[in-house]
């Protein structure tokens, strides 16, 4: 192997399945090792949730399978799955399991939030968007109505990113990026809102200190096992979303949809995003600038799901037909249908399997699509290539569901891994003092094939939506098997 060009760095990505580990050039973007451990997901019916401590195993693990160039890095940063609740006692162990993005038990304690702090106007012109069940803050406020016992041996309250920097540095810090998705930050002033909290009965005491994107979180400490050089600088590490964000070395107006466990569609901005409607959240992203957003529940799991149901290979889709599929598996957070179940319409004597495949397909992409207009800045070029990433985005079902439905061009970013490879490009940046989205655009991490637009399937979309505004009432009104 030849010589780095520059400083090596570490890039983690701990996601809701796994955490994947980079080591990274940082003067070419070449990648000189990896590694990968998988974690466990509990719960049913509405409860989704993992223990803290097999996220720091299984970090452990992925950094050991890099071998000695691990231990050459220079700087590391952590990208890790938004929202989890993960409680802490005065030692830094888990109080519990933390509860995950995907866990919409809080879906009451939402709904009772919004209204006791003046509605949805005042949610969103405060953080930019209204506390679904997705949000750390209905989830605090779940565990304090469900659990309060754990509620009260909590002496800190992190996010999954945070959980992990602080093993690595012994400091509780987190960043903007991912301090968005809570609920209780304020896009409005870039600081934590004492009268939410207070609403949420949580002691800004608990709360990790926020720190600046050019400022570090600490340092690598000594710890047994560990791989990592004492010393080590550690970046601010950031939420999965704004890490792919920065792996992309996204501008402003440049449409995202990541096809993965979830579904998301995102892009930077300039100006501060609001939206009581709830379909997007006004993120901050991990440089200084905003990350509109919306995220589906169900996405390539759903899909899955429902090819295996079907006894087909993922890509045995048939054109069609004209059955509906709402794949909304474990509720849905865009739409807002947290206790929905999935729904199938249109079955006839001649609708195949892979008609019906096709329908799910269709039914997880339309969600995203329609919450796209509402993402993009109204300046944004309406003709812009969007982005396929995620693990879907390699499979020819998707991307050309994404075409038929969108009438965009696509292009799908070689690189695979752009949550681990944006917070490389953190750790670069920091190291170097460099912008980590310059640093990502000078490793050409969205280089790939581009995909030209084909006429946009009005029947379909016609289809989808006409199902969706009939079924409403009744997928809001339909329970899960365990709604509290």
């Amino acid at each position: 192997m030849a010589a780095p060009e520059g400083p090596l760095v570490v890039g983690v990505d701990s996601s809701t399945q796994s955490t994947k580990v980079l080591v990274v050039d940082s003067g070419t973007g070449q990648v000189v090792a990896s590694g990968q451990a998988p974690h466990s997901v509990s719960g049913s019916g509405g409860a989704r949730e993992s223990d803290p401590e097999q996220w720091w195993q299984a970090l452990m693990s992925a950094l050991q399978q890099c071998g000695p160039a691990v231990g050459r890095a220079a700087a590391v940063a952590i990208g890790g799955q938004q929202h989890g609740l993960v409680t802490l006692d005065g030692q830094g162990r888990p109080v519990r399991p933390a509860l995950l993005w995907n866990d919409v038990r809080s879906a009451p304690q939402s709904e009772r939030l919004i209204e006791e702090l003046g509605g949805p106007d005042t949610w969103a012109e405060r953080t930019g968007g209204l506390p679904g069940p997705a949000t750390t803050v209905t989830k605090w406020a779940w565990l304090l109505e469900n659990e309060p016992e754990a509620a009260r041996a909590a002496a800190a309250v992190r996010l999954p990113h945070d959980y992990l920097t602080e093993r690595l540095t012994g400091h509780g810090t987190t960043d903007r990026g991912d301090a968005s998705g809570t609920g209780w930050w304020a896009t409005a002033t870039e600081a934590y809102d004492e009268e939410i909290l207070s609403l949420a009965r949580l002691s800004p005491a608990l709360l990790p200190t926020v720190v600046h994107p050019t400022e570090p979180a600490g340092s690598v400490r000594r710890l047994t096992g560990l791989p990592l050089a004492p010393g080590t600088l550690v970046a601010p590490g950031t939420g999965d979303n704004a890490a792919a964000a920065l792996g992309l070395g996204l501008r402003p107006g440049q449409p995202v949809l990541s096809l993965g466990t979830s579904g998301t569609v995102y892009a930077v901005s300039r100006r501060r995003p609001v939206d009581p409607s709830g379909t997007v959240s006004g993120f901050a992203d991990a440089r200084g600038d905003w990350l509109p957003l919306a995220c589906t529940l169900n996405c390539t799991l759903a899909v899955d799901r429902i090819a295996a149901l079907l006894q087909l290979d993922r890509e045995a889709v048939e054109a069609g037909g004209s059955p509906v599929v709402l794949p909304f598996l474990d509720g849905e957070r865009t739409p807002h249908l947290p206790r929905a179940a999935g729904l199938l319409y249109g079955l006839r004597h001649d609708t195949t399997g892979g008609q019906l495949l096709q329908a799910a397909y269709d039914g997880a992409v339309f969600a995203l699509l329609a919450a796209l207009d509402q993402v993009l800045d109204a300046d944004a070029d309406p003709a812009a290539a969007l982005l396929l990433i995620g693990g879907g985005a390699q499979g020819t079902a998707w991307r050309e569901t994404v075409r038929r439905l969108s009438g965009r061009s696509v292009r799908v970013p070689d690189a695979k891994e752009l949550v681990a490879l944006g917070a490389a490009a953190q750790a670069a940046g920091l190291l170097l003092g460099e912008d980590p989205a310059e640093v990502a655009r000078r490793w050409d991490t969205a280089r790939g094939p581009v995909f030209a637009p084909l006429a946009v399937d009005e029947a379909a979309l016609h289809r989808i939506g006409s199902t969706l505004s009939e079924a409403g009432p009744l997928l809001r009104q339909e329970s899960l098997n365990s709604p509290s």
